[in-house]
C-alpha cells in the first residue's frame, strides 16, 4: 500500500495555520470608552473629539503605500518564478 504523504503534509500544515490563527485577537471598534479596558474619561477638548458614533483608527492621509506596493509586487514576481520554474522542472523530469 503506497500511501501519499504530501497531501497529508499540506493538510497538516493548512490545519495548523488555521489552527494558530483562531488564537489571533480581533480589532474591533468600540464606540463606548467606558467599557474599553484601559480606557480613560477624560472630557472631550477638540471638536473631532466630541463628534458622535464610533472611535476608529486615525490612518492619516499622507500614508506613503509605495513600499507596500513594490514588496507585493517583488513577492508576487517572486511567486510566479517559483511557479514557472516548477513547471519546467516537472515538465524536464517527465520527458
Amino acid at each position: 500500500m503506497v500511501v501519499a504523504r504530501r497531501p497529508l503534509l499540506t493538510a497538516t500544515a493548512a490545519a495548523t495555520l488555521l489552527a494558530a490563527l483562531w488564537f489571533v485577537p480581533s480589532a474591533n471598534a468600540t464606540d463606548d470608552p467606558a467599557g474599553a479596558p484601559g480606557a480613560r474619561s477624560e472630557p472631550a477638548t477638540t471638536a473631532q473629539d466630541s463628534e458622535a458614533g464610533p472611535k476608529l483608527a486615525d490612518t492619516g492621509t499622507g500614508i506613503d503605500t509605495t513600499p507596500y506596493l513594490i514588496g507585493g509586487v517583488a513577492f508576487l514576481g517572486i511567486g510566479a518564478a517559483f511557479v514557472s520554474h516548477s513547471a519546467r522542472r516537472t515538465g524536464a523530469l517527465s520527458a
